[in-house]
């Protein structure tokens, strides 16, 4: 078994008396999806907010190929390769597709930028961009505004933007929401996709979705991981049932 890309030990986070992540140790493979799922207000965004950097542990650690990096800066944490994508879709609306991937891509090489030198004249930036859309598949997209495309193509858009990064372990945080049986399964299938290159860590309400895709699944309830192991496990796990998937899961 490959060690883990990304690794959580006992991590935890106090927001004054109310413990919204409690002692949660994860183990995030190459070229694996881990699905965590859990009711609402289970801990399941703050716990990828402490994994992206987004928010600094109360205790515990995390560990991205063996170096500690809670407490980094977010844009630290993510020039090594974490990537991530958010609940709400966060995107540049008035910009073409193209310019939201090469922004994306021109964060990642920033130091290597000069101020008055045209954007388009950088090439590996450019082509980065361009393989981004082809993998999320908006490359038709290229010049049209985000703010023109349908709510299953922005989030490919965003995917696209966090591909362009050229990211080692992608985050995302219910991106499955607010969509239509087609565009979820369209973007489900374009999550297993990416999974065969990436680790995903991926937070979702969407069972049919999580059971087809996940390899992985870490359940959390009230903060704490209730139960982690594969689909068929999860599935037949009492606990899991009574807590949250109920009985004719």
């Amino acid at each position: 078994m490959s060690e883990p890309i990304l690794r959580a030990e006992a991590l935890g986070k106090n927001f004054g008396g109310l413990a919204a992540v409690r002692d949660v140790s994860l183990d995030l493979s190459p070229k694996q999806i881990h699905a965590v799922i859990g009711p609402n207000g289970a801990g399941k965004t703050t716990l990828i907010n402490l994994l992206s950097g987004d928010l600094t542990p109360t205790t515990g650690r995390v560990f991205f190929r063996g170096i500690e990096i809670e407490g980094h800066a977010l844009d630290r944490i993510a020039r090594l390769g974490v990537a991530r994508a958010y609940q709400r879709t966060n995107i540049f609306a008035g910009f073409s597709v193209f310019e939201n991937c090469r922004l994306a891509a021109q964060a990642r090489r920033q130091p290597g930028i000069r101020l008055f030198r045209p954007a388009l004249a950088y090439r590996d930036i450019n082509d980065a961009a361009g393989r981004a859309m082809a993998l999320a598949g908006v490359e038709s997209r290229a010049t049209d505004r985000a703010s023109d495309l349908s709510h299953g193509e922005q989030r490919q858009l965003e995917l696209a933007m966090a591909l362009a990064t050229e990211p080692q372990v992608l985050l995302l945080d219910e991106p499955l929401a607010g969509m239509g049986p087609e565009e979820a399964s369209r973007i489900a299938a374009l999550i297993a996709r990416l999974g065969a290159d990436l680790a995903i860590l991926l937070v979702e309400h969407d069972m049919d979705a999580v059971f087809n895709i996940a390899a992985t699944i870490t359940v959390m309830v009230d903060g704490a991981v209730l139960a982690s192991g594969t689909p068929q496990a999860i599935r037949a796990d009492a606990a899991v049932q009574a807590a949250y998937l109920g009985e004719a899961a």
